[in-house]
């Protein structure tokens, strides 16, 4: 017999009239996320610089029968960012997912202003304009913010990635003072730390490896031997927690940051 007030698991986990706005939604991890929010019955605003893989995503989700949005916009423009909002017009997020960013490395002393400023606005900036522009909308009434940060951020493993580093500690500091600030008015902010994830940019680093680039292929082995749980993880693996952090299940989780990465943080 349930005891007296517990909720039902299939209602802690249900985003049904819910409406979720997610970032670089068009692969990897946050394509992942897509999934298992239509999943969990949210409505979905989706959100990437490449249009036709969004479709892809969008195409893909068809079955569901939830209702989805497409948004072509590049999130390192805090003018495109400006657009994305006021163009859902009465249609209200109270779900927001900071996902988009890049993965470039470059060594430290070849960085130039443009490289600097490109990584630091698509991957901290815009963390920091949406997660206003949220706050601003859902005044009054609240809602859930993830912010997708990185194990770099804590502990920087791979060379030539300060500015990144830089960046993804960024959005921790903005995640917990936002917590700080804006708990009491009833938005909830957690970050992820996801480490170690099959995507689209580790798989580019992968390539890299196969033309004999010695130094990541040192990298790679090293990290690999790192890792207690012994492999590489899946996107879905980061939008499971994702889902979990989005859901009431996590309704006293608040100003958290939590590591997806195989205990290599704890190795």
């Amino acid at each position: 017999m349930r005891p007296h007030g517990l909720t039902p698991l299939s209602e802690l986990i249900s985003l049904r009239g819910r409406r979720a706005l997610v970032t670089g939604a068009a692969a990897g991890i946050g394509s992942a996320v897509t999934h298992r929010l239509a999943e969990a019955g949210a409505a979905l605003e989706l959100v990437d610089i490449d249009g036709d893989k969004l479709k892809a995503v969008a195409d893909g989700l068809k079955d569901t029968g939830i209702e989805i949005h497409l948004h072509k916009t590049d999130v390192s423009s805090r003018e495109e960012i400006d657009r994305l909002w006021a163009s859902l017009g009465d249609r209200s997020v109270d779900l927001l997912i900071n996902n988009a960013g890049i993965y470039p490395g470059r060594s430290f002393v070849k960085i130039d202003r443009d490289f600097y400023h490109k990584l630091m606005s698509s991957n901290m900036d815009s963390a920091f304009w949406m997660c206003q522009a949220m706050i601003r909308e859902r005044w009054g009434r609240g809602g859930t913010i993830i912010n997708i940060a990185s194990i770099e951020a804590i502990l920087p493993f791979k060379d030539d990635l300060v500015p990144y580093s830089m960046s993804k500690a960024g959005v921790i500091a903005l995640t917990r003072s936002l917590a700080k600030e804006y708990g009491r008015h009833d938005f909830r902010i957690n970050t992820l730390l996801p480490g170690g994830i099959i995507t689209p940019g580790t798989k580019r680093v992968a390539q890299e490896i196969l033309h004999f680039k010695f130094d990541l292929i040192k990298t790679g082995v090293e990290f690999k031997q790192r890792l207690p749980i012994g492999r590489i993880g899946q996107p879905d693996e980061v939008a499971r927690m994702v889902l979990v952090l989005a859901s009431d299940l996590a309704s006293y989780v608040h100003g958290a940051i939590i590591a997806v990465d195989g205990g290599f943080l704890s190795a």
